[in-house]
């Protein structure tokens, strides 16, 4: 097969030049993709070059324009903002500032671009790229270049990263800084929950987004706002009323806190701006509630980014750096974008005319088409929070005289407890009862069943670990009395929320249905892990709080070392026999080296570490960093590496070793684990409702399945059917998506290694990737 695949190996850069530049805004990871961009070209040979204060830069040259080294992206990976600068740049939007620069830049070499910044920086570039060969000629012309110079640089190849907080770029599922920037407006909202709840207060947030809605309407889904405004989707005449009823009708719940989030450019029908002032005033003057006013600002830029961004940020660098190697004179500018869990390329200018779209569409007030225009990602947000924000009331409930059991399996997850709620009060609002079992299947047996209401799970989306109880007990022992108790409390569908349980729960309820009647009802298992290895889906709940933990303590542990110097940390991760916390932490938090089940290594291999270290400890790089998933294996244990470290690296670095161990399972769920497990787990009772009309009319067999995220898509998938696709005994897939990644971790670690990119970034039109 070796022959058939596409090996980056290839693609030499040497004699190319790159320059790397941010523009406009900041966001957190823009600094991760700076990183990728100057190790990935330094690797494959090319001359790497910051460009330091965006365009400005670039128009002023000298030492703005400074070549990079290895070391000199070294610590820059979990820092905020943009340590190269960014800055706002009349000059280049002159014929003559755009002139200054391109002579800046045939000085040095550079004829490839690595622009991250939003959707004006990008076209910015765009057009420099368009007129580039005539500020050539010009520049021949007044004999600033000659003729030669102007032959060898005669093309310019541009690849954008899209940087911003605000999401709000067409063609691409997030932009980096996204995610960082959701992680700082939810610990905001943590915390004043705490002291809303403490007075009975009301909350009005304002946070970022004037064009552009995604921060508001994703935190509302990962708080479990009350209300949101944003301005793709103002509100109907008459919401001020409706507003203040939902605000009281909570309250009346008993509900001590109502918390309302304005996006900063929220408007109403007539285009008119939505303040939260007027909001304030509203709830006083209607409701008479103590209310407070805060906005967010520029806290939603800061802080270091959150483990999403830095893979995203890498991939993406990795990814440009590769685009930019394969670029012809006539391949067009693209931008690198993430659709689903794949890097894809899209013609740069098509996403640009697509983002400008939506705000033409807002003006003339096409507020659907704008919603359509954002994307799939956005789109799916707003429906899922519109299935959980309106509570009907029991006269406008559809009846369905179903009842669903909600459970847990295996080990706490955070955002467990965001999906218990979504279903709950997405089944309520589908007619059905919902009943809670709590402790798992043990639970179940023992009869542990209760109604579970709207109410009852009020405030859980910011809980972590499990609510309801779990444990990792399987039916099959108890599975009479578990059919006792589905008969007794007559339920007719089962949704199981859980880890690599979930298989073999299934299975054997599978096969229980010869002997128990009850068990031939509808289920569907979402999946819910920290170690990421369900079979057949690429993400479970829980792994991105995981690593988020991971990549915080790997930072701190770093950073302790400041003042020490040439010290190496051996760091334990769960994960089972799954490599997918090390690896994917390891990535983001910069590690040297991640030692995994999936990858057998042996002593040759430490050798090769040390001595790697080693050599690394003679440059001004004089930290290093080792994970090692639990499992990795029997002998190699994490004390047995950190002895060999330790003797191996004796007179040039000392060592110290932490195993993480179930902090890493603990903690208040990102906001990517509130998200996704709200939305899968309102999309899976959706799916049990459709499958109990069905099977109510025709009497059909039931099917059970997962719900799985796979590459671009959110699909179900017949459990049945993945049999073949998972190694039971040491309970991890036998394909592995994130494997793909550790190619990533060694280059950007300085080692040589082989990166398959056969499937990597394929070039597809904007339209297609929706």
């Amino acid at each position: 097969m070796q022959d058939t695949k596409k090996f980056f190996e290839n693609l030499s850069g040497a004699g190319k030049s790159i320059g790397v530049l941010t523009s406009g805004g900041d966001a957190q990871g823009m600094n991760a993709a700076v990183r990728a961009v100057v190790r990935m070209g330094i690797y494959v040979g090319a001359k790497v070059y910051f460009i330091h204060e965006g365009y400005q830069g670039m128009v002023d040259g000298g030492d703005n324009i400074k070549e990079a080294s290895w070391e000199s992206v070294s610590s820059m990976l979990q820092v905020g903002g943009t340590v190269i600068g960014s800055a706002r740049c009349k000059d280049f939007r002159t014929h003559e500032g755009r002139l200054r620069a391109a002579l800046n830049l045939v000085q040095r070499g550079i004829t490839n671009l690595c622009v991250i910044g939003g959707d004006g920086s990008l076209t910015g570039a765009n057009l420099f790229r368009e007129e580039w060969s005539g500020l050539l000629d010009e520049l021949v012309q007044s004999g600033q270049i000659s003729e030669e110079a102007a032959q060898t640089h005669s093309a310019l190849h541009i690849v954008g990263m899209v940087g911003s907080i605000d999401n709000d770029f067409c063609g691409t599922d997030m932009t980096i800084g996204t995610d960082s920037a959701l992680h700082r407006i939810i610990e905001v909202v943590d915390a004043i929950m705490t002291t809303a709840q403490s007075h009975q207060r009301t909350f009005v947030l304002e946070v970022m987004g004037r064009h552009c809605g995604y921060l508001a309407l994703v935190s509302a889904l990962a708080c479990g706002a009350d209300w949101v405004l944003i301005p793709e989707m103002p509100p109907k005449d008459g919401w001020e009323e409706q507003m203040c009823h939902k605000l009281s009708e909570n309250r009346a719940d008993k509900k001590r806190l109502n918390i309302i989030i304005v996006a900063e450019g929220a408007i109403d029908q007539n285009n008119k701006p939505i303040t939260t002032e007027l909001i304030k005033d509203l709830v006083v003057r209607c409701l008479g509630f103590d209310t407070r006013v805060t906005i967010l600002g520029h806290v939603q830029r800061g802080g270091t980014p959150s483990a999403f961004d830095r893979i995203l940020a890498s991939r993406m660098g990795v990814e440009a750096v590769l685009a930019l190697l394969e670029a012809s004179p006539g391949t067009p500018a693209c931008v690198v974008s993430l659709c689903g869990n794949q890097a894809v390329r899209l013609p740069l200018m098509e996403c640009v005319q697509m983002t400008q779209e939506v705000q033409k569409a807002m003006d003339e007030k096409r507020f659907e088409e704008a919603v359509k225009l954002r994307g799939r990602s956005f789109e799916n947000n707003l429906n899922t929070y519109k299935l959980l924000s309106h509570r009907k009331i029991d006269a406008e409930l559809p009846r369905s005289s179903f009842n669903v059991a909600v459970l847990n399996v295996g080990a706490p997850a955070a955002g467990m407890n965001a999906a218990v709620r979504s279903a709950v009060r997405v089944g309520i609002t589908e007619g059905h009862t919902l009943f809670a079992v709590n402790d798992g299947f043990e639970g179940f047996s023992k009869g542990q069943i209760k109604e579970i209401k709207w109410g009852d799970v009020g405030g859980w989306t910011g809980q972590g670990g499990s609510l309801l109880g779990t444990k990792r007990t399987l039916p099959a022992k108890h599975i009479d009395k578990i059919a006792e108790q589905m008969r007794i409390h007559n339920i007719n569908a089962l949704l199981v929320i859980g880890g690599f349980e979930v298989c073999n729960v299934t299975f054997t309820l599978v096969d229980a249905r010869s002997r128990y009647e009850e068990f031939c009802v509808p289920m569907c298992m979402l999946p819910a892990t920290i170690s990421n290895n369900v079979s057949g889906t690429d993400l479970s709940i829980g792994a991105d709080t995981s690593l988020n933990a991971i990549v915080e303590t790997c930072d701190r542990i770093k950073q302790s070392a400041s003042g020490t110097k040439r010290r190496v940390f051996i760091i334990e991760t769960m994960g089972g026999y799954c490599g997918y916390l090390a690896t994917v932490g390891g990535l983001a938090a910069g590690a040297d080296a991640a030692y995994i089940y999936e990858e057998p290594f042996d002593i040759r291999d430490l050798q090769s570490n040390v001595e790697h270290l080693t050599e690394k400890m003679k440059t001004s790089i004089q930290r290093g960093l080792v994970l090692r998933n639990e499992n990795c294996s029997e002998n190699y244990t994490t004390d047995f590496i950190y002895q060999l470290y330790s003797e191996e690296g004796k007179g040039v670095f000392d060592c110290r070793k932490n195993v993480l161990g179930h902090m890493q399972q603990g903690g208040a769920p990102s906001p990517f684990d509130r998200n996704f497990g709200t939305k899968i787990a309102a999309k899976a009772m959706q799916w049990i409702s459709k499958k109990l009309k069905e099977f109510y009319r025709t009497g059909k067999e039931k099917l059970d399945v997962v719900w799985d995220c796979v590459k671009s898509e959110l699909i179900f998938v017949v459990m049945l059917k993945k049999v073949s696709c998972t190694k039971s005994c040491h309970r991890i897939p036998k394909e592995q998506w994130w494997l793909r990644l550790r190619p990533l971790m060694k280059i950007l670690a300085k080692y040589k290694t082989s990166y398959d990119v056969s499937d990597s970034g394929q070039f597809i039109h904007h339209l297609n990737a929706e």
